[in-house]
Formats: C-alpha cells, structure tokens, sequence
C-alpha cells in the first residue's frame, strides 16, 4: 500500500512539471486538466478511493493550474 501511494505521488510531481507546457492558457487548461484527471484517477484507484472523484478533483485542479500558470 505504501508503495502504491509512493509511486501514485511520483507519477503526480512528474505530471505537474508538464502543466505549464503550452504558450495560450487555453492550451495550458486543456493540457493541465488532461493531465490532473489522469494523475487524480491513478492516485484514487492506488488509495483505494474512487478512481472518478479523483479524476474530476485532478482535472479541476489540473485545467485551474494550467490556465494560471505563466508559458515561461
């Protein structure tokens, strides 16, 4: 179990260096938000909690995040 949440946190640090790639913010939302509800799926199902929850938390988040971020 400890295992599974270790490498769910890795794969989530790794994904969110990729959020700010883009150069418009709807093109850093859409990537972002791909990529936290990928993220947020594998660490609900390795927590044992709802893989879905966890894709619309990490989406939400993700699309937020990316839309906020500078391009450089």
């Amino acid at each position: 179990m400890v295992r599974k949440i270790v490498v769910s946190l890795l794969i989530a640090g790794m994904a969110t260096g990729l959020a700010a790639c883009g150069e418009r913010p709807s093109t850093r939302a859409l990537t972002g938000g791909a990529i936290g509800a990928g993220t947020g799926a594998a660490v609900g199902a390795a927590t044992g909690g709802s893989a879905g929850t966890g894709a619309l938390i990490g989406g939400a988040v993700g699309a937020a995040g990316g839309a906020l971020t500078a391009p450089r």
